[in-house]
């Protein structure tokens, strides 16, 4: 009997077929609007299942319709990223907050309330705080070391207990790589649904670890979400988010994507299917060259504090053993404060070489920027500090490059700020 095989094998050619594409050895870029019908019973069916008016019968294959539907390319690569997490379905769009939100507004509606853990990424907290409010959603959030009881106390608190109908978490969290234990979330979710006709649902921001170093949904995550641009794309050239998760609920997430109409493009398909062939060894260099990287930012003298899931140990009590339960490596994230305030953290910024001062993450060259006044600028003030992403620290995406080059630009860049 033949041995199955392992996701990185298997992103060469898993749900691709060349002889539909005259033999190509790798998928063509499908650059087209529509697809003809072999028939109109074939359009009549194929229509039926994508916008949800019935499920697809058993080993009925869901036909080709309209680029804003679906895609050869979107379709294989959505195949290919179902393998890492073993979802049962995922969906791709055209940015990360695409994807975020457009699960958002799919589980949510006007009087409901979300439970969300904080810190998340800058542009989801907006979206969550300033814009989901505007259509009448009521918003509850805990932080990373809070038990069950005290995240069900400030669900009950919030005065919507009942009309609580998604957790949405972030872990590790951007940019303070605080853990959040998803089996204890999804506790939230079941305590909440009991007496609901709809249950509440769990749904988990994994881009900070990609696809290889954390699985969300063997831990009881209902949907998973990443920005593709990150460790998926992995070499700043594309722009692209996923969700993953049940034949049932990525159904509905699909649906609400083609009346939205932010599906990613053939082309965003292409790209992201090369980068898929290299993902492991990728995101295998840059957990070895972050492990070295920290190991140097822990002992340097103007640097104050390093957040890094690989300086977790047993006094850390519960994020180590979160840590040692969700996640596969250290990851590739590293943030530090150095001593002093923002004028020194620009000083270290602007003195990088090799590095380059942009925000993103999880690419091929290593990328570093400042939260505070950047990518969480508009986080409010008051909860930044009590997170402690303040104008001292410094967010690093560690790349491919080799971790020596990498250190050695770090500590010309740290002697600007040497007493």
């Amino acid at each position: 009997m033949s041995k199955k095989m392992r996701p990185e094998s298997l992103m060469m050619s898993y749900g691709y077929k060349p002889e539909l594409s005259e033999g190509a050895v790798k998928c063509p870029i499908f650059q087209t609007s529509t697809f003809v019908f072999k028939n109109a019973e074939d359009g009549k069916a194929f229509f039926e299942v994508a916008y949800g008016h019935r499920s697809a019968k058993e080993g009925e294959e869901m036909g080709l319709i309209y680029s804003r539907i679906n895609n050869p390319d979107l379709e294989i690569l959505e195949n290919r990223l179902t393998l890492w997490d073993e979802a049962e379905q995922c969906a791709v769009f055209e940015s990360g907050m695409s994807a975020i939100t457009t699960v958002l507004l799919e589980f949510l509606k006007p009087g409901d309330l979300i439970l969300t853990s904080s810190p998340v990424y800058g542009g989801t907290d907006h979206f969550i705080k300033k814009i989901l409010p505007k259509f009448g959603i009521h918003v509850a959030e805990f932080r990373a070391g809070q038990d069950f009881e005290s995240i069900k106390l400030i669900v009950e608190k919030s005065g919507h207990a009942d009309k609580l109908a998604l957790v949405y978490i972030e872990t590790p969290a951007n940019p303070t790589n605080d853990l959040i234990d998803i089996a204890a979330s999804k506790a939230i979710a079941d305590y909440f649904s009991k007496g609901k006709s709809e249950r509440v649902y769990l749904a988990v921001d994994n881009t900070y670890m990609g696809p290889l170093w954390q699985h969300p949904l063997k831990h009881g995550a209902d949907l998973v979400l990443y920005s593709a641009t990150k460790y998926i794309g992995g070499h700043s050239d594309v722009i692209a988010g996923a969700c993953l998760g049940s034949h049932e609920l990525i159904g509905r997430v699909k649906v609400l994507r083609t009346f939205l109409g932010n599906m990613a493009s053939p082309n965003t398909g292409w790209l992201l299917l090369r980068s898929l062939e290299t993902l492991k060894a990728r995101m295998d260099i840059q957990s070895a060259n972050a492990n070295k990287v920290a190991e140097f930012l822990n002992t340097h003298p103007s640097v104050e504090r390093v957040y890094f899931l690989g300086n977790l140990s047993e006094k850390d009590g519960v994020q180590y053993e979160i840590k040692k339960r969700q996640c596969l490596s250290n990851g590739g994230m590293i943030s530090f404060d150095v001593k002093g305030g923002e004028a020194e953290a620009f000083k270290v910024l602007n003195a990088l070489k090799l590095i380059k001062l942009a925000v993103s993450l999880g690419s091929t060259e290593s990328l570093a920027e400042h939260p505070a006044t950047m990518t969480h600028v508009d986080v409010a003030l008051s909860l930044r500090q009590e997170l402690s992403i303040t104008d001292k620290m410094i967010r690093l995406s560690v790349g491919v490059e080799h971790y020596e080059d990498i250190i050695n630009d770090i500590s010309q860049a740290l002697d600007h700020i040497s007493v």
